[in-house]
């Protein structure tokens, strides 16, 4: 499933010292000097092997994560934030670090805020000299300002109500930010903190709902919205501002979106006059419908909102304004309801109105919209054949030329003609480089998981392609083991993709990712199946009200054509994991293809198809991918319901499970650990309170990945 326009997949203790790029771990440097003072005979007799091990979860939560590259407005140093974790209390941090460009020397970058700070959101001045940033340091999340180069933070907002994300104006004396807040109070901070506190003060707990969403992701609705509010900077020794004109209070519907929307949803004029930002109102039908529109707000607060895309009625968002304001570029969908749709490049005449796509003919769906420093072209990220790579898009051409391959670039930034990024793959987590517009060489700024890890010995990976449903080329990945060893055969982990409009590509993930099954001496397969993102809407939309057949057919052929490509995968020794639709897929195949697994993981997946289709929140998911809805297409529903084929189970099955699931809520998980007990199937139940769709919590991610693999010993061995 998706939401804002990215696929939500189905994620950290020993910290370990970051390494210099090119120098290896301090763990790695004491092996090194152990392995020295042994007699040459015996260390010529150790095997390779003995100076590794295959990587684990503790590895992957202990990690130093890097995010948010920031390029100063001349592109002389890159900013970036940085989580480190607490080895002890196991507790994450997140400062931000900055690196001077234009010095080639190993001089590592270097924290500017101080120790003891967890800050986001870092932007910079038009200047370049004071850094920008959210932190909850006060109790409550602000706005803070503090030199580039360092110093001690100021507080530059005091609302009674935390600042969830900002944008400052062009000419930086103003700042437009959200907030949740309940209408009646419009920007009135300290009545929407009364009614909360009130509430929260009552002897009574029942809250009476006349309107869907009752809950959304994993928080019941309270009566707030996200609503945009301007206010103006405070000079240097004035107290923080805590006063806030309102700008979308006349409209019922979230700014940004919940629950991740941000920044990106809207934006200033370039005269900071207006203001424009994706919304969608309630009065559309909010659970089942996508139709989200650009209007145009008067940066004082002044007039009627105006809404620029009302033409069309499926997705628009992420605006952006050309230097001189007359253009606003933002991508659109096409079909209402769909949240897979292709995302275009769409550019906008204000004066006008007219509206044109930039590139009709690339079959990728856009992540985002960056202005070159002309004004002619457009960079932008994509999926794309199990890669994500970063795109140059011609704005008056719609020519399409990729700049950064290789990988998955999660975030980037452009000043001028340098470019900052960060990108991870199969084998490293995000890394922090930079490089030219015109394609210099990639130059590291922040080291890899191996050069932090550099006892540790990860998996490599392969792509490799077969003839799927109806004879269309569908691509997988095959990871081997850290240990393998030429000739030998290895137990498999078969992980299935959520989404289903997702991918298991060349990637990094802190919830599924391929490296801790092949830390544990497993060989891994992922068939990005019909239905997978990155390689043309066509094949998107094919697995549409065919959730139990084509993609299906696809993870056989896949399964048949990996093991006779790669013989070191033991096909009688493999499980099959999976979360979302992932987890669905494990239901289907427990009675649709059963004789292949000694194993299945099922984390949140759907059990029941129909039941699903009015439990879950977000109804234009189910609506779509069944064709209608329950109550006029109960047929669609039925027609790959796991719930229907419980008779045909037998393989061993573990459940995962969290409390705090809306998207597939825990009835599911339940259902489906009921059917295996009830039938006396092999079978755990592994219970959350405290987690959503996701495993988030470092302890959590812990037990799940301990539990996982000792399930994964249990029946395949290692």
């Amino acid at each position: 499933m998706r939401q804002g326009g990215m696929t939500l997949r189905l994620c950290a203790t020993g910290r370990r010292a970051p390494t210099i790029r090119g120098l290896p771990s301090r763990g790695a440097l004491r092996m090194n000097l152990r392995l020295a003072l042994l007699p040459l005979a015996l260390l010529a007799a150790l095997p390779v092997a003995a100076q590794q091990r295959g990587f684990e979860v503790r590895d992957m939560v202990g990690l130093e994560r890097v995010s948010s590259p920031l390029l100063s407005p001349d592109g002389s140093r890159v900013l970036f934030a940085k989580r480190e974790i607490d080895a002890e209390r196991v507790k994450a941090s997140t400062g931000l670090w900055s690196r001077n460009l234009l010095t080639r020397d190993m001089a590592p970058p270097k924290r500017i805020t101080p120790e003891g700070w967890n800050v986001n959101s870092p932007s910079f001045s038009a200047d370049g000299r004071t850094v920008y940033f959210l932190s909850a340091k006060g109790g409550s999340q602000q706005l803070y300002a503090m030199p580039a180069d360092g110093g001690a933070p100021r507080q530059l907002t005091g609302f009674a109500l935390d600042v969830a994300s900002y944008k400052l104006s062009p000419d930086g004396t103003r700042v437009l930010f959200s907030a949740d807040t309940f209408a009646e109070c419009k920007a009135d901070f300290a009545c929407t903190k009364k009614k909360l506190d009130d509430t929260a003060a009552k002897k009574s707990s029942g809250v009476l709902y006349d309107r869907l969403f009752v809950r959304h992701w994993d928080t019941w609705a309270d009566g707030r919205r996200s609503r945009l509010f301007v206010a103006v900077l405070p000079d240097a020794k004035a107290k923080p501002v805590a006063g806030a004109v309102g700008l979308t209070d006349g409209i019922d519907g979230d700014a940004p979106s919940k629950p991740f929307g941000g920044s990106d949803e809207y934006a200033w004029s370039p005269d900071g006059a207006s203001v424009v930002a994706a919304i969608r109102v309630a009065a559309n039908g909010e659970p089942w419908s996508t139709n989200f529109d650009l209007y145009r707000l008067d940066a004082d607060g002044n007039g009627a909102p105006v809404n620029l895309t009302a033409a069309n009625p499926a997705w628009d968002t992420g605006p952006v304004f050309s230097a001189d304001g007359r253009t606003l570029y933002y991508r659109a969908m096409k079909r209402p309801g769909f949240e897979a749709d292709r995302f275009g490049l769409m550019a906008l005449d204000i004066a006008s109105g007219a509206v044109r796509e930039i590139a009709p003919g690339w079959d990728r769906s856009a992540d985002g919209i960056a202005l070159s420093a002309d004004g002619k072209a457009i960079y932008t990220t994509a999926q794309d054949v199990g890669q994500h790579p970063l795109f140059r898009v011609d704005i008056a051409s719609g020519k399409v030329e990729k700049l950064v391959g290789d990988g998955t670039i999660t975030s980037f930034d452009i000043a001028g003609d340098t470019l900052a990024l960060t990108r991870n793959t199969l084998k490293s987590g995000d890394q922090v480089l930079t490089t030219t517009t015109a394609g210099a060489p990639l130059r590291a700024i922040t080291p890899t998981a191996g050069e932090m890890l550099g006892e540790v010995a990860f998996g490599d990976f392969e792509q490799f392609s077969f003839k799927g449903w109806n004879g269309n080329t569908v691509h997988g990945y095959v990871v081997k083991p850290w240990n393998y060893v030429e000739g030998r055969r290895y137990p498999v982990a078969f992980l299935i993709h959520g989404g289903p409009q997702g991918s298991f590509g060349n990637g990094w993930s802190y919830r599924w990712n391929p490296q801790t099954y092949a830390g544990q001496g497993y060989a891994v397969v992922m068939i990005d199946f019909h239905g997978s993102t990155g390689y043309g809407q066509a094949f998107t939309d094919a697995i549409s009200q065919h959730w139990g057949d084509r993609p299906l057919e696809d993870l056989q052929k896949g399964w048949a054509a990996a093991q006779k490509q790669y013989p070191f995968l033991d096909g009688d020794k493999a499980c099959a994991l999976g979360a979302s639709y992932g987890g669905y897929m494990v239901n289907w195949i427990a009675s649709q293809w059963n004789d292949a697994w000694k194993c299945l993981v099922n984390h949140n997946g759907v059990f029941d198809t129909r039941s699903m289709g009015l439990v879950t929140e977000e109804l234009w998911f189910t609506e779509w991918e069944n064709g209608g809805t329950v109550y006029d297409k109960p047929q669609n529903y039925e027609k790959f319901n796991p719930a229907r084929h419980i008779e045909k189970w037998r393989v061993p099955t573990l459940v995962v499970a969290g409390q705090n699931d809306f998207r597939v809520p825990l009835d599911q998980s339940l259902s489906t650990f009921t059917a295996l007990q009830r039938q006396g199937i092999e079978s755990q139940l592994l219970y959350f309170p405290d987690e959503n769709h996701w495993v988030l919590k470092p302890q959590n991610s812990i037990l799940w990945h301990d539990t996982v693999n000792a399930w994964l010993k249990r029946h395949i061995g290692q």
